[in-house]
């Protein structure tokens, strides 16, 4: 059973070290989404191949009980965002981690605009400034929930909380300018 004090990991890494294509995708991956070291993206990644494993697990199975297993399943994808309601099962084999990193707390504070970067993004959550529905988060990584980007908000004591903090200012700047360009965009695509 091993010593309770000794935390087992809870990822897989690569099973080759020295890949160059891997690495650099790696590195591309780890600085769009402001990732501390790589261990978080294996995490996620194998957060990923867990929940794919198990789409596999339930495709080829058949029965009643595999039928619970499968809505069960589908309801958990559905409250963490991943997959929309409707969707078959085999498109959970699609998933890319990118479309997992998505969901984290710092991406999506970062998204919402409270942050002018995605590293800033991770310096709010760990400092305490950010609350998700009312409680302090302060990791990064913590996966949203389907509905949970609503409730993202500063924490009242917190400096940042005052719309004439500089900080505050730039990243409502960054957000709008964000919009804009996506809607240059769309407008692009459309003519």
């Amino acid at each position: 059973m091993g010593d309770p004090k000794k935390q087992r990991k809870k990822y897989g890494t690569p099973r080759h070290p020295w890949k160059a294509e891997r690495i650099n995708e790696e590195n591309k991956i780890q600085e769009e989404y402001g990732l501390k070291n790589k261990t978080e993206l294996w995490k996620m990644d194998s957060i990923l191949k867990k929940l794919k494993e198990q789409a596999k697990r339930l495709i080829s199975v058949s029965g009643e009980q595999a039928e619970k297993e499968e809505q069960l399943f589908r309801k958990r994808l559905e409250k963490m965002g991943l997959i929309s309601e409707g969707v078959k099962i085999e498109n959970v084999l699609d998933l890319t981690v990118k479309e997992l990193l998505e969901r984290r707390l710092q991406t999506q504070v970062c998204r919402k605009g409270f942050a002018k970067s995605i590293k800033q993004a991770r310096q709010f959550i760990t400092h305490g400034h950010v609350l998700l529905n009312g409680k302090k988060v302060n990791a990064p990584s913590y996966l949203l929930l389907h509905g949970e980007e609503n409730m993202l908000t500063f924490r009242p004591t917190s400096a940042l909380s005052d719309a004439e903090h500089p900080e505050r200012k730039l990243s409502e700047k960054n957000a709008a300018g964000k919009a804009e360009e996506s809607e240059e965009e769309k407008n692009d695509t459309k003519e």
